[in-house]
């Protein structure tokens, strides 16, 4: 590593001083070498691992597990040097100081060189402000650009000495970091997390806890680190199936997806609601469908749907048989209807009766025939054509697309299914094609999918199952050939016959395994980022996904496009979701001159909205100009900007397209929720709407901006 860590402009001279630096860079001096053995180690100890036989059961879980938080160790490892250091803090009472770093780091005599973030002793570096210090007298936090300190700013929470003075720059660094430019990925910002967030990251997950805040407040900074932070505080939740993470579409999910890995979590799932079904569309239903559809609890819709297919034979049906006539009774077929769990697909259930059934009939024969035996009985029982064709008709194989179809096509069974619709609301949401599936469908399809299971799952499980029922076979014939085979003395082979030896010779690891589907959950705990404008079906998505309830809910109620009347508890409470609610206010990310200009755009359609209040000005004033003025207005803003990204935000994007180059995006209203850009132009926004969902668009529009806001119209600017 250079002599010093340190690489400070001329004009920040009076913070380049050994008083003041050189301890940091003797202490980067020691992280240097140990992050270096800790790097052999780590690829010496995942060597081992890959090389070891696999083994099985919990010998393989453990293994794979192993690999895995080494994999993800290393890949911080490499991905990271010393800026993997956040900054630091000294205690008051004893002097103190501890380095906060992105994941923990011991000397080898087991001394802390750098705390994890999350672990409780670094809190106070997150969370202390002058009110209260949390026991602490300074703390520094360091800017890094390619490996090296460009600045550092301090914070006291005692008097400073006429040294220290220099570097008390806390604010003014930070409400200038704040400004800086953007990119097509969201910039790491754990060193500069403040109090109100870090209190919401570091809460505990034993109860739903809904984020709100306005535009810029940090709600998505504040649900990605409290994933992180849940995972490593929380063993829990990785046990009950990790953590899921749902944003608003694809290209969030992109501005987003490397902010975890930075924080040393790759384990976590994120997607998008529509992510969650293999079926996809880009159509959505008009306005009244939409809104019929998402007040339905789609669960409840297609257990009524595929119930219908679950009805037990109400007459009896006599069998003929070597042993009889057998007469399966309306009672024998309700007991195998009712013979299996609830949490079963209808699928996978219906082999489980037809074997009930069959363990029925089996023990009616034998008590009646002592001499027959069980095997054979259920073997010729299995075969009756008429026995199979009575439970092909009361219990048979669906297809969840069919079922998730039929009910947008057959009033009569959309009537019986949903019996809180109204005859007008049925005849509405009717359509001549099952599959012309829509957004709405989604959680329809989704719900019959967990209800029906997948028809190819099935039929692989029963390939399988015959597979290794004639491997069975195949291998008590080998048994049959070894023991006909010995002529021992001791008749060795003798003591091998039967289940031990055929389970040696059984390879079940050679049989093809069902691929799991990835988002099925359940998960141990759920984050839903702009979860504003989810409905009650979106919603039932989720929480069939996580039993213990245990979510994350971040939103804001003036960004829901459809409007937003209730309060959160009144919203989630008839879900079965009883919430705790915490706000966040300050506005970190739009400055004051483009609040000024938002806030009555919302205010018009939401009086009483939530509109943060914003914490740095920009001296950039909104702008107003003609559309045939953009083309050139980005020309000259990609010259004088050499970085920073420019984002045109219009109701017809297509026709902006010519205007799309390395730095600048072409989007329309409802596709920059959670977004933000350095310059946003807005063109024709009064042609965004009217109402609600056009003031709210016009809201979210404007309020990406991190540095400058136009708008442009056909008109000349007033």
């Amino acid at each position: 590593m250079p002599s010093t860590v340190f690489n400070l402009p001329s004009r920040l001279s009076a913070k380049d001083t050994p008083e003041l630096i050189s301890a940091d860079d003797a202490h980067f001096a020691r992280i240097s070498g140990r992050i270096d053995s800790e790097l052999a180690a780590v690829e010496s100890r995942l060597a081992d691992l890959r090389r070891a036989p696999g083994g099985s059961g919990e010998a393989a879980l453990d293994r794979d597990s192993a690999i895995h938080r080494l994999s993800s160790e290393l890949s911080l490892l490499h991905r990271f040097a010393l800026d993997i250091c956040l900054g630091r803090m000294v205690f008051a009472d004893t002097g103190e100081i501890v380095y906060i770093g992105r994941t923990g780091l011991r000397d080898e005599d087991g001394h802390n060189l750098l705390i994890d973030w999350r672990a409780p002793l670094a809190e106070p570096f997150f969370a202390a402000t002058l009110a209260s210090p949390m026991g602490l007298s300074t703390r520094r936090r360091y800017r890094w650009s390619n490996g090296r300190i460009t600045d550092y700013w301090d914070e006291r929470f005692t008097s400073a000495s006429v040294e220290e003075s220099a570097a008390l720059d806390d604010q003014a660094a930070f409400i200038a970091s704040l400004g800086a430019s953007r990119s097509t990925k969201m910039h790491d910002v754990l060193s500069t997390i403040q109090a109100d967030q870090d209190s919401i990251i570091r809460a505990p997950a034993d109860s739903p806890l809904v984020v709100d805040g306005g535009p810029g407040t940090g709600k998505t900074v504040v649900a990605l680190h409290r994933a992180a932070y849940l995972l490593y505080s929380d063993p829990s939740i990785a046990s009950s199936g990790g953590l899921l993470f749902v944003g608003p579409n694809p290209a969030y999910l992109s501005y987003v997806d490397d902010v975890l890995p930075r924080l040393g979590e790759d384990g976590v799932r994120l997607c998008t609601l529509d992510d969650l079904v293999p079926e996809t569309t880009a159509a959505n239903d008009d306005e009244r469908g939409a809104r019929l559809k998402g007040k339905l609890n789609p669960g409840a819709v297609i257990d009524r749907a595929v119930s219908i297919y679950e009805q037990a034979p109400t007459t009896a049906l006599t069998i003929d048989t070597v042993w009889g006539d057998l007469t399966v009774t309306p009672g024998d077929w309700a007991t195998a209807f009712s013979a299996h769990d609830t949490d079963v697909d209808h699928n996978t259930a219906r082999d489980l009766v037809w074997n009930e059934l069959l363990d029925i009939l089996t023990e009616i024969v034998v008590e009646a025939d002592e001499e027959a035996e069980p095997d054979q009985v259920r073997a010729f029982i299995g075969q009756d054509p008429d026995l199979r064709e009575v439970l092909t008709t009361t219990w048979p194989l669906l297809d969840p697309l069919d079922i998730a179809g039929d009910i947008w096509t057959v009033p009569a069974y959309l009537s019986l299914v949903a019996p809180e619709l109204s005859d007008e609301d049925v005849s509405w949401l009717q359509r001549s094609g099952a599959r012309d599936w829509t957004k709405a469908d989604i959680p329809f399809i989704d719900a019959a999918r967990r209800r029906i299971g997948d028809p190819a799952d099935l039929s692989q499980r029963r390939r399988a199952e015959a597979e290794a029922a004639a491997e069975q076979d195949r291998m008590a014939d080998v048994v049959a050939d070894l023991v006909a085979a010995d002529d021992s003395e001791l008749m060795q082979m003798q003591m091998l016959k039967g289940e031990d030896l055929r389970g040696a010779l059984d390879n079940p690891s050679a049989r093809e395994d069902l691929a799991p589907d990835r988002l099925a959950g359940p998960y141990g705990h759920i984050i839903v980022d702009e979860a504003q404008d989810l409905t009650d079906a979106q919603w039932h998505m989720l929480l069939d996904r996580c039993p213990s309830k245990g979510f994350t809910i971040v939103g804001d109620p003036a960004q829901a496009r459809h409007g937003f009347l209730q309060t959160w508890d009144e919203r989630l409470r008839h879900l079965g979701l009883n919430v705790e609610e915490v706000h966040l206010s300050i506005n970190y990310r739009t400055p004051a001159e483009v609040m000024s200009e938002a806030e009555p755009v919302i205010r018009e359609v939401i009086p009483h909205a939530n509109v943060p209040r914003s914490v740095r000005q920009s001296g950039v004033p909104v702008r107003r100009i003609r559309t045939d003025g953009v083309h050139s207005l980005i020309s000259a803003w990609l010259v004088s900007h050499s970085e920073g990204i420019v984002c045109v935000i219009t109701m017809e994007p297509d026709s902006w397209s010519g205007i799309r180059a390395e730095r600048v995006t072409v989007m329309g209203p409802a596709e920059v929720k959670g977004l933000e850009f350095d310059f946003v132009i807005l063109v024709d926004p009064q042609g965004f709407g009217a109402g609600v969902q056009g003031g709210v668009d016009r809201y979210v529009s404007m309020t990406r901006a991190t540095a400058e806001l136009v708008t442009a119209a056909h008109q000349p600017s007033v």
